[in-house]
């Protein structure tokens, strides 16, 4: 016999939330450490290094009309992904079974980080073809950490979404409610995968 898991769609009354939410913020927060110490390491390595050997600024290297152009495509895709929710919580209210306006927003949200990856693919192959790598000097060893990295989060967050938008949203007719709920905690996985790159373009690209 199967037990149900508790608290996935009711609020703890100890914390204020549910277990989804609640997770995904605990997650969260170990991401913020992670990239943390990332960035505590650029600084001090940046503060820290022999004068003339750190760039004056990003674009000695990077391409910041590219980096420009995926900051927008970002932005963009979290504003897709909380429509995608939104529309859930809409139709939940009104007590629709469609799926067709999530499947529009979530669809939207996977291309666009898809987008994001292949600006990404030939801002490195433009490197690469440079013959600029990790190797080259310590800033572009650490841009290659953080953005790859970052990739690493987008690639999750799209695998992610695109299960909740294909099989795992048969869940909306058996479980509606916890199938929003879903949604939301992969919405804030996404929102903070496009904050740490809202913070990274100006670090990287214009400082």
């Amino acid at each position: 016999m199967s037990t149900a898991i508790p608290y996935t769609v009711e609020v703890r009354q100890d914390t204020g939330l549910n277990n989804v939410k609640l997770g995904i913020w605990l997650f969260l927060a170990s991401e913020v450490m992670l990239f943390g110490a990332l960035f505590a390491s650029y600084i001090l390595l940046r503060v820290g290094a022999p004068p003339g050997t750190w760039p004056i600024h990003g674009a000695v290297y990077l391409n910041v009309p590219l980096a420009t152009i995926n900051t927008a495509v970002l932005i963009t895709s979290s504003v897709t992904m909380v429509m995608a929710w939104a529309s859930l919580v809409r139709a939940r209210q009104a007590g629709s079974e469609s799926l067709g306006k999530y499947r529009l927003f979530m669809g939207a949200t996977v291309a666009l980080g898809f987008v994001f990856l292949v600006i990404k693919y030939f801002e490195y192959s433009a490197k690469f073809h440079h013959h600029l790598g990790p190797h080259t000097n310590t800033f572009l060893a650490i841009y290659f950490t953080l953005t790859g990295l970052h990739g690493l989060h987008v690639i999750g967050g799209m695998a992610v979404n695109s299960y909740l938008l294909f099989p795992g949203s048969k869940m909306w007719r058996t479980a509606p409610q916890q199938f929003i709920n879903r949604v939301e905690a992969a919405g804030l996985f996404w929102h903070f995968v496009d904050l740490v790159w809202i913070f990274l373009f100006p670090v990287l690209y214009l400082l």
